[in-house]
């Protein structure tokens, strides 16, 4: 288990292999989320990445500034509906894309997104 900020992001930028991958699938308490996403903003995007990672996490990335990091949550397969809604709705392509390709899409998602105004996502 992470047990702070400050272990999730010594983790990720560690150089040793074993560390890295404890970032992308140990658990950590909400709190621990929440303090990353507040104080390390370079961190969001390998929180999104994060194996176990909350699903109320994973709506507030849906809202971050930083299209990578919206990319990165619309690829989670655990993510709730009405968050792929909020993501097929994007202003960046790449976003939408990944929010069709995602294997969890609703049908009625998809239909929408059918008509997208990008030919490579319709």
């Amino acid at each position: 288990m992470i047990k702070s900020a400050e272990e999730f992001v010594s983790l990720r930028t560690s150089e040793r292999q074993e560390d890295y991958l404890r970032a992308a699938t140990d658990a950590a308490p909400m709190e621990v989320w929440l303090d990353i996403v507040k104080r390390f903003p370079d961190m969001r995007i390998w929180v999104a990445h994060n194996k176990t990672v909350p699903g109320e996490i994973l709506v507030t990335l849906a809202h971050d500034p930083n299209a990578d990091v919206r990319c990165a949550v619309a690829m989670k397969n655990k993510l709730p509906a009405d968050t792929m809604t909020i993501l097929s709705d994007d202003s960046d392509e790449s976003v939408r894309e990944r929010i069709a390709y995602n294997k969890n899409t609703p049908r009625e998602i998809l239909q929408a997104l059918a008509s997208d105004r990008c030919e490579r996502i319709s």
